[in-house]
């Protein structure tokens, strides 16, 4: 079989219908079970001194990534090789993609922000991002919109792919567990720094050629995409994660605007540089521009997979 048409058929099943509600409904997703057991987990073990803590943390990555990877490498075993076990492994893969979802969270911030209605922009962008809302002005909140659409560009579709291509449906499902780990324990609080280092890291790593890939996507699809690499470039480095820098530069570059800089989350404000310094900062326009070149990066995706589905 080919990851790669496996992978076409997730695709195009996220595009076409996302995760209905009712289904959700009905039986959950895929993300929410891991995410239970990453729970139990945590309420179980992450107990102790730090060194106890980093250990038992360990345990549960292992653990969380086993379950996972095993049960999904254990239901594509079920069916024979050729068009059966593509399409099993196709429709099995298509909930751990949010191309369509991805979209429409980041479209509900543009569509009252575009109207002027700053009040129904920030209750939107709360749902995507941890920043106060209260505290975001209508380009805070463009901002924000914009780097969440170029980082989950990466965590949410480009690296899911890259795992499945690589590893089949074993790879996308240990990819999304792995990330899930990492929103949910890899923070660097009291309770979590030791706990969730190793998850934390380990995403990291998953996510080192996903984000540059995204990044490169976003420069090649834009209408300028000498400035958008050349700002990649030179300001991916400076963002505190190791790979978030590289699409939201990217994008930054493309759109020409400046992205990150400092923003307050509750309390505490975060003095984050910023990506593209020097350009305006972006508008309701811009973000409906994100959106379109979103678009264009994902119809560019769809076409690379259905080349590799016929080569491979």
């Amino acid at each position: 079989m080919t990851f790669a048409s496996a992978m076409l058929l997730a695709m195009a099943l996220d595009m076409a219908i996302g995760w209905p509600d009712t289904l959700f409904r009905r039986i959950g997703h895929p993300v929410t079970w891991i995410g239970r057991l990453i729970d139990r987990l945590d309420r179980a073990w992450n107990a102790g001194d730090a060194p106890r803590r980093r250990l038992a943390g360990l345990a549960a990555c292992v653990v969380v990534l086993a379950v996972t990877a095993a049960l999904a490498a254990l239901l594509v075993a079920l069916f024979p090789p050729g068009w059966p076990k593509i399409l099993v492994t196709g429709i099995l893969a298509w909930p751990f993609l949010a191309i369509r979802s991805l979209h429409g969270h980041v479209d509900a911030v543009a569509t009252p922000l575009a109207a002027g209605d700053l009040d129904g922009a920030r209750q939107e962008v709360a749902k995507i991002v941890g920043r106060d809302p209260a505290l975001l002005d209508a380009a805070g909140v463009a901002r924000a919109s914009l780097e969440s659409l170029a980082e989950n560009t990466s965590d949410a579709i480009v690296a899911p792919l890259f795992w499945g291509l690589l590893l089949g449906l074993p790879g996308i499902a240990a990819y999304k567990a792995l990330n899930t780990l990492d929103s949910m324990i890899g923070h660097r609080t009291e309770r979590h720094e030791a706990f969730g280092m190793i998850s934390a890291r380990l995403d990291d790593v998953a996510n080192l050629i996903p984000a540059r890939l995204s990044g490169v996507l976003f420069a090649l699809v834009s209408a300028t995409p000498r400035r958008a690499l050349g700002v990649m470039l030179r300001d991916a480095r400076h963002h505190r994660s190791p790979n978030a820098g590289w699409p939201e530069s990217a994008l930054a570059g493309a759109l020409h605007v400046r992205l990150s800089g400092p923003r307050a989350y509750h309390a505490r404000v975060s003095q984050e540089p910023w990506l593209n310094e020097g350009t305006p900062d972006p508008t309701a326009k811009d973000l409906k521009s994100g959106l379109a070149l979103y678009r264009r990066l994902i119809g560019a995706v769809f076409m690379i997979f259905a080349l590799l589905a016929v080569l491979l």
